[in-house]
């Protein structure tokens, strides 16, 4: 299109609040009708009050398990729950042979990616899938993509791999990974990484009984002396009983989410009367419960032998075996909890999705 438009007649003041009042995605749209428009809408001013004006929470998919085939473009496929529409990015402005989305902070997008060497490697990348700019990090062993835990916040694109017997913390100023023991007493699930710690499950129980125990770690511990502590107090109770495969979110601000199927009583195989939301306030230490969800939602799942949960801060999806779409949670400021399904899920074999938060950015930087 010819650069000799209206917009390249208005101020650019004026254009940047003309094109604040878009979606995310328009704009991404608009900048690739004319030079002019690319340019006004990449400056730093416009990305900066575009980030500050309009924001763009996501519900990112990951795909399949890393040992299915991926398609030959990747997509990465994601959720608006402010439009309830279904969004795709392209992946294939990355040099990979496959890329897998695992992560997100800050608008930024981490992947494992095939390095191409003979060994199986595989390293970290971090991307902006809207400026199409990316960093490789260091490699890493094929063990490390295979069973370790990836954190990511916002502090100095902090990046941590986590599993039962080590941590790996990568240095933006060595341009490393540091590796550090973990001496978690069992393997962690789904742990967290909030501020400046680490918080994770453990099931520190029998093979014929579960017992699940809340264990955290501050970074600068994990660096010196590895030390992870028991977070227990007894007026808790038994809420750490009452859920059937617990499992960790990050909620809003210094709060974890704990998510699992209700039991029905404290039989050895009880039944679960609904999926719970509980909150840990961790500044007053203090649980409370977040959600509940509907009978007639959960009724689609208790016929499924499996539930995967991601999310995270006011929106928490649930994923279920043969139920063919999401369930969404979503929790307002003043407090009202809103449950509702999420149709038209890109096909993933047994249904059984996997995701993270993605809040895009134009600004950010890898």
């Amino acid at each position: 299109m010819d650069d000799n438009t209206i917009f390249s007649h208005l101020p650019q003041d004026i254009l940047h609040q003309i094109f604040t009042r878009l979606s995310l995605q328009q704009v991404v749209i608009c900048r690739s009708v004319s030079k002019h428009l690319y340019s006004a809408l990449s400056s730093p001013s416009f990305t900066h009050l575009l980030a500050t004006t309009s924001p763009f929470p996501l519900l990112a998919l990951r795909p399949p398990h890393r040992h299915h085939p991926l398609p030959p473009s990747p997509l990465l496929h994601l959720f608006d729950p402010i439009s309830h529409k279904w969004l795709r990015f392209p992946l294939n402005f990355l040099p990979f042979p496959s890329a897998h989305p695992i992560a997100s902070a800050a608008g930024l997008l981490y992947l494992w990616a095939d390095s191409g060497s003979p060994d199986g490697n595989k390293s970290l990348v971090v991307c902006n899938p809207l400026a199409l700019r990316y960093k490789t990090l260091p490699q890493l062993g094929s063990a490390w993509s295979k069973h370790g835990s990836v954190l990511v916040d916002s502090v100095d694109n902090r990046v941590i791999v986590l599993n039962e017997l080590a941590l790996l913390y990568y240095s933006n100023i060595k341009n490393m990974w540091l590796k550090f023991s973990s001496n978690l007493p069992a393997k962690p699930r789904s742990p967290v990484l909030i501020n400046k710690s680490i918080i994770a499950l453990c099931d520190v129980g029998s093979p014929w009984r579960s017992q699940w125990k809340l264990f955290i770690c501050s970074l600068k511990s994990l660096q010196t002396s590895q030390m992870w502590n028991c977070l227990e107090r007894c007026e808790w109770g038994d809420v750490f009983d009452i859920l059937k495969r617990p499992r960790l979110l990050k909620g809003v601000g210094d709060v974890v989410l704990m998510i699992g199927g209700l039991k029905s009583s404290f039989s050895l195989n009880a039944s679960c009367s609904t999926i719970l939301i509980l909150k840990l306030d961790l500044g007053k230490l203090e649980w409370g419960e977040a959600g509940r969800m509907p009978g007639e939602m959960f009724r689609c799942f208790q016929e499924s032998s499996k539930f995967k949960v991601f999310g995270g801060g006011n929106r928490v999806c649930f994923s279920g075996k043969r139920v063919g779409r999401l369930a969404l949670w979503e929790a307002g400021e003043d407090g009202k909890e809103e449950w509702r399904w999420i149709d038209g899920v890109p096909g993933n074999g047994d249904g059984l999705y996997r995701g993270f938060l993605f809040d895009a950015r134009l600004d950010a930087e890898p």
